[in-house]
């Protein structure tokens, strides 16, 4: 009993700083949205983002309703990280 208390402990822990860790990621990520236009996506990419752990470039034009090439400009803006390191078929997720 003691050692599955233990356990659910140690399990509690880790997800409490990837809780923070990404609570932290996403006030970072709206810090960059001060003085953008209200027509603008990357609220939307950043609900995206939060809800699938990796995107591309493609799922996010798709969902998003933008070119492969703004995708591109706004992962740069908002600063994620490419996961595949590829030139092309680039993917990205939060670090």
């Amino acid at each position: 009993m003691l050692a599955i208390s233990h356990g659910l402990f140690a399990a509690a822990e880790i997800d409490l700083k990837e809780h923070d860790r990404l609570a932290l990621a996403i006030r970072m990520m709206e810090r960059k949205l001060e003085g953008r236009r209200t027509s603008s996506k990357l609220p939307e990419l950043i609900e995206l983002v939060m809800g699938k752990p990796l995107v591309s470039a493609g799922m996010v034009a798709k969902t998003l309703d933008v070119t492969p090439r703004a995708t591109r400009r706004m992962v740069l803006v908002l600063g994620l990280r490419e996961m595949t390191g590829r030139g092309r078929f680039r993917a990205w997720g939060i670090d």
